[in-house]
């Protein structure tokens, strides 16, 4: 039947004819039980609730709503031919009870209310300039935040290290020893034992409780224990502590990669990595690889216990790569390159996946890393003009542009948290903190009660004066 002859309707006779055999089936069905005919949906329920029904329903249930609905009425449509002989009494029937379908689709599936979360707003790191550290003679090369964000330590052209509290600011120690500029440093992941580098070719072990060189198990011809490691032959560019604290990876103006056994204060392997100096080294977080990066353009990926080479990344345009970290989950490379951009490196595939620009990155070796705040991953990186630079991850956008006050270029960035500082080349630390919409509210709360306190000091009888013409 088409849908124009539903329209218009049946013919009498045949409706009569149709009332006919519908009234002779029912009084011959009616003998022995319940009139089951006489409810349309009672079928089409009984047909839902079958084992292959059951199942599609199963299949379904974490659909949206509006999939189960249409996965329903079709279903329906489908099982209510199959059992109904005649089509044009199936239509006949759905049309003079048409709330039972609706009611079959609520009992068979009943589907729950779905509770909508309004959109979650945009991430948006907010770093303000909160302490500026004082102490050093010379320009800061690094600065690292401790694993346990409660210190930070700087490494300065003047020779030395120094302690701070990451909550006051206030110095704790300064650790003297080496006889040139100290140029990197590392902490341990128990932030108690910190590895500094120099250009006097030796790298030092402190004991971040005392102050003083941490000794070694190996003992030296004359029986003292050594606090020092030596091997390389020129300046110490750059240090990384594995995840567990018993390795150090050193690199080096001499090309080379050097494995350190911390505990035993002896070199483990030395890996002929580059034909440059090697700017930066680190470990991924489960300790099995270490990735090095030189100004010869080439960013390898090494076996940790085997000192294979696994992978060369080298970009076309073969840029100078001055510093290099491993993302958080391990699958990634960030390489920070001296023509002015970042690469995120799949270095699995050998692909760049992610290019951020933004900051001024020519003629130094500027160093960032990763941060996460509230779950949200981003990339932190000092510029040659004095900035710090967030972007985000996966857009590749600029989250903020931090002014750090620093006279010069801001060398390094660390990032640990809501607590981020930099070293400046005007012998100063910075330090910044996170602040969320609500600090700053209450921030600009504070400061008017102190300005309208300040008023009611100053002004004691017009304030009173007011309140009696208030009154």
């Amino acid at each position: 039947m088409d849908s124009a002859d539903e329209l218009a309707g049946p013919t009498p006779p045949v409706k009569r004819r149709k009332t006919r055999d519908d009234s002779s089936q029912r009084s011959s069905s009616s003998d022995s039980g319940p009139r089951e005919t006489r409810d349309p949906s009672l079928s089409r329920y009984d047909v839902t609730r079958s084992p292959s029904a059951a199942a599609s329903n199963k299949d379904y249930s974490s659909r949206s709503p509006s999939r189960r609905r249409s996965r329903s009425s079709s279903s329906s449509g489908s099982s209510s031919r199959s059992e109904s002989p005649p089509e044009p009494r199936t239509r006949h029937r759905r049309s003079e009870s048409p709330t039972s379908s609706d009611r079959t689709r609520t009992e068979s599936y009943s589907p729950l209310p779905r509770r909508t979360t309004p959109p979650r707003e945009p991430f948006k790191p907010n770093y303000k300039l909160r302490l500026a550290l004082h102490g050093h003679t010379g320009p800061i090369s690094q600065v690292r935040i401790s694993p346990n964000g409660k210190f930070i330590a700087s490494a300065s052209a003047d020779g030395t290290l120094k302690l701070w509290d990451a909550a006051t600011g206030a110095h704790i120690d300064t650790l003297v020893g080496h006889m040139a500029g100290v140029s990197c440093l590392a902490w341990t992941p128990d932030s108690n034992t910190l590895a500094s580098g120099s250009d006097d070719k030796v790298i030092r072990l402190w004991d971040r409780v005392t102050g003083r060189p941490k000794t070694t198990t190996r003992k030296s011809v004359a029986g003292q224990e050594l606090a020092a490691l030596r091997g390389h032959h020129n300046y110490i560019h750059c240090l990384a502590f594995s995840p567990k604290g018993n390795i150090l990876a050193s690199g080096s103006y001499d090309e080379a990669v050097f494995l350190w056994d911390v505990r035993a204060g002896r070199l483990m392997r030395s890996l002929p990595a580059h034909s440059d100096p090697v700017a930066g080294v680190d470990f991924c977080r489960d300790g099995t690889l270490v990735v090095s990066c030189s100004t010869d353009g080439l960013i390898r990926v090494w076996d940790t216990s085997t000192g294979q080479c696994l992978r060369t990344l080298v970009h076309e345009d073969n840029p100078a790569v001055t510093n290099v970290c491993f993302s958080p989950n391990g699958r990634f490379v960030l390489a920070f390159n001296l023509d002015n951009c970042i690469r995120l490196w799949d270095y699995v595939a050998g692909t760049v996946k992610k290019t951020y620009q933004g900051h001024r990155n020519e003629k130094f070796a500027i160093g960032g890393c990763f941060g996460v705040l509230d779950g949200e991953p981003f990339i932190a990186s000092a510029s040659e003009d004095g900035d710090i630079v967030l972007w985000d991850v996966k857009n590749k956008e600029i989250l903020q542009r931090v002014p750090t006050d620093h006279k010069g270029i801001c060398f390094w960035v660390d990032v640990n948290g809501e607590t981020m500082t930099s070293a400046g080349q005007d012998n100063t630390v910075r330090v910044y903190r996170h602040v969320g919409d609500e600090a700053i509210s209450n921030e600009r709360l504070s400061s008017e009660q102190e300005v309208e306190a300040q008023l009611r000091r100053e002004l004691p009888i017009r304030q009173e004066d007011m309140k009696l013409e208030d009154a």
